[in-house]
């Protein structure tokens, strides 16, 4: 069930509140100004050096062999991201060889969401009224339920441990016959979920403390029975490839079929080995939950995942250094290198990396355009707020004012745009001031001229008809 709140916000305290949030929109306005301008040189020096780099680029033919002739060299090569590197967490005891682990843990809490709806008053009040409605959800760190504002579900929120998030890299990652520096190595998404090994003692502690906070929370439950593993086929050995090449082809076929549904066999077999149930810790695949049942939550229940990033097929860009690579550095000083996974071709990488940049470019244009209009809207709204007296000539001038910095807004953000483009591009910046002059020609002669067509023909005085006699 919902829970509402009203306040009531007294018109001095709004005029008090919009005078203030004058310098706030200032700020924002300057903000998105230098946001509208860096932008653009951040992008224009970009797209420069992406032309150098795609220009200056070599193929590396053999990773898996050292060339001296690449030392230095933008290179491009496709090898096998690997390691001997064995990597623990020391808080479960497990571990794995592999480039990384990573742990992630999650909480079944209530969440509140909060929908607010204002209305203005005779007089210049404003009543807003907030309602409250909550949710059972997964989250990444615990709720603090003591805040909540219905008092119905404070203090409802608790959890049955509190475990941290973790992530670890390998150390030495080999890319043929060379090795990849920590920021190629971060950036290798070979991931899957890591069978666990968790000790019984371990589990069995973890169990006990979960009981123990489940029952400080819920009380005393009932022990359940746990279910027996079922007992499952013993798997067949694979056929000798000597034996295979004597069957027929329909032959093959069928043994491709039974040897299919034999490894299916060993999967579950594997998965079963892997699965753990006690009272309040289960154990299935890579995940760890603390709960009583994994499939029904409950408020508190944790689950951890664990995950491994496994060796795999990378495609690097960067320059040779020794045994290892460095970012690239262009004429104009901007640094380029990255590792995408499986085989690419530089023509590729510089490609995705240009639509890239273009998408950046533009969802900052569009961020820096709002944030012009905001500041702007925040710099003039105290001239609706005095108005609030009378709520609905309020809106209207409201209405006005935001219509008036909207285009405000537009015009100098092209402004900004086309002066940046002036300084890195001439030609489109050209292009960009001549639009922007435009909009100041419609917007300022001919709506003046239209105002005054309105006007005129609101002077006119109307025909009466005449009666016949």
């Amino acid at each position: 069930m919902a829970f509402t709140e009203t306040t009531t916000t007294g018109y001095g305290t709004r005029v008090g509140r919009s005078f203030k949030s004058i310098g706030s929109g200032f700020i924002i306005f300057c903000l998105a100004t230098a946001l509208l301008w860096w932008n653009e040189g951040r992008a224009v020096k970009t797209e420069k050096m992406l032309d150098e780099a795609g220009n200056a680029y070599v193929e590396m033919e053999n990773p898996n062999k050292k060339d001296a002739s690449l030392e230095g060299e933008l290179i491009c090569g496709t090898a096998m991201a690997t390691t001997e590197d064995s990597l623990t967490d020391a808080q479960f005891g497990i571990g794995a060889k592999a480039i990384a682990l990573r742990r992630t843990v999650e909480y079944y809490q209530w969440v509140e969401h909060a929908q607010s709806k204002s209305e203005d008053k005779l007089g210049g009040k404003e009543v807003t009224t907030t309602t409250y409605t909550y949710s059972k959800q997964w989250v990444s760190s615990p709720v603090e339920s003591a805040q909540f504002k219905d008092p119905a579900y404070q203090n409802k929120n608790m959890v049955l441990t509190t475990i941290d998030e973790a992530e670890q890299y390998a150390e030495n990652v080999s890319f043929g016959a060379y090795k990849l520096s920590e920021s190629l190595i971060h950036s290798i998404s070979s991931r899957e979920g890591m069978d666990l090994a968790i000790a019984e003692d371990l589990l069995a502690q973890f169990d006990k403390s979960t009981q123990a906070a489940y029952e400080r929370f819920y009380g005393v439950q009932p022990k359940t029975t746990q279910q027996q593993p079922t007992q499952q086929p013993a798997p067949q050995p694979a056929i000798p490839d000597s034996i295979r090449a004597l069957l027929s082809d329909s032959a093959k076929a069928v043994l491709d079929s039974l040897q299919a549904v034999n490894d299916s066999i060993v999967r579950s077999m594997a998965n079963a080995e892997n699965k753990k149930d006690l009272q309040y810790v289960h154990q299935a695949s890579n995940v760890l939950y603390f709960g009583r049942v994994p499939g029904s939550p409950e408020v508190g229940d944790v689950r951890v995942t664990f995950e491994k990033v496994v060796p795999a097929k990378v495609t690097v860009m960067a320059v040779v250094d020794g045994d290892s690579f460095k970012p690239y550095k262009a004429k104009n000083g901007k640094r380029f290198q990255t590792l995408v996974m499986g085989k690419k071709s530089g023509d590729e990488i510089i490609d995705a990396e240009k639509e890239a940049n273009n998408m950046i470019l533009w969802a900052l244009r569009i961020l820096g355009v709002m944030l012009v209009i905001a500041g702007l809207k925040g710099i003039f709204g105290f001239l609706e707020t005095i108005l609030k007296v009378v709520p609905f000539i309020a809106n209207i001038f409201g209405w006005g004012v935001g219509i008036v910095c909207t285009v405000i807004g537009i015009v100098w953000s092209l402004i900004i745009i086309a002066l940046a483009w002036l300084f890195y591009r001439p030609l489109l910046g050209i292009g960009l001031l001549v639009l922007a002059g435009f909009l100041v020609w419609v917007f300022a002669f001919k709506g003046k001229d239209k105002l005054k067509e309105l006007a005129s023909k609101g002077k006119q005085p109307q025909s009466v008809p005449v009666e016949n006699v």
